[in-house]
């Protein structure tokens, strides 16, 4: 039983992988779409854009707002866009202008639906490095221009140069910080030998310092005394007395007075 269900998760998996390596077929409609996006992406949009690269034409939209981008757009060069989206473009494209020179020609464009967007990435060929155009629209009949963004491909040996540079200054930095804690713990030693000193200081202050006697404390006896009822030492007495006389009773007995005497031994 173990077997087999160990059996139909491998198969089920392997059906997962396959499903996932595949792409999804397109419809007609949609070949039709994606086609156009990379039409309208390598002759229309990317080179529009390319002209606002230097600095006069990058300020051309930047007092307008995007509902008077769009209505410029839509009436000069009969595209449907996003206001921000152009603002955005143009900024992207100006920065990039820096790093690839001069653009010297357009490549192939290949484009991919995702979801509600057609997502054409377009080669662009600079003077001093390529760069690769990301051009998205909206996945509609109306093809709406969402986002456009120019990113300068960096070449092999940059991208080593760069990850060299990341690996030297992360080593770097593990270094000072190991350098700094051990700089730190080297310095506990001079911090308890302070801390004797102190308390060897502080013991022979004691030691000098004058010793107050404090006197003890008298303790005063009080005698007690037992004071016995008279009327208890009287009738002892009479009991004695009537005994010696050999009478029972006391009646009659009248005592005038007790006093104690005082034996030398």
């Amino acid at each position: 039983m173990k077997k087999f269900f160990a059996l139909v998760c491998m198969i089920t998996c392997i059906f997962g992988l396959t499903a996932c390596g595949s792409e999804k077929a397109l419809t007609e409609y949609e070949q039709q779409k994606v086609d156009y996006a990379e039409q309208l992406a390598a002759q229309r949009v990317v080179p529009l854009l390319v002209n606002f690269m230097d600095d006069a034409a990058a300020g051309t939209f930047a007092e307008n707002t995007n509902e008077e981008i769009e209505y410029i757009f839509s009436n000069d060069y009969s595209m449907n866009v996003d206001g921000y989206a152009v603002a955005s473009a143009i900024e992207s494209y100006h920065s990039a202008a820096q790093d690839m020179g001069s653009v010297v020609g357009i490549g192939e464009a290949q484009a991919r639906i995702d979801d509600d967007q057609i997502v054409v990435y377009v080669q662009v060929d600079g003077e001093k490095k390529d760069a690769q155009a990301e051009v998205i629209f909206s996945n509609d009949m109306f093809m709406i221009l969402e986002s456009s963004a120019l990113n300068p491909v960096s070449s092999m040996g940059e991208l080593m140069t760069g990850a060299t540079m990341n690996t030297l200054v992360g080593m770097g930095t593990v270094f000072c910080v190991l350098i700094l804690i051990c700089l730190i713990i080297s310095c506990f030693k001079f911090i308890g030998k302070a801390q004797n000193t102190t308390s060897k200081k502080a013991s022979e202050e004691e030691k000098s310092a004058p010793v107050e006697q404090k006197e003890a404390p008298v303790i005063v006896q009080e005698e007690v005394y037992e004071e016995t009822d008279d009327l208890e030492l009287v009738a002892v007495i009479a009991a004695a007395i009537a005994a010696s006389e050999g009478t029972s009773s006391v009646d009659g007995f009248v005592v005038r007075s007790i006093r104690k005497i005082r034996r030398r031994y």
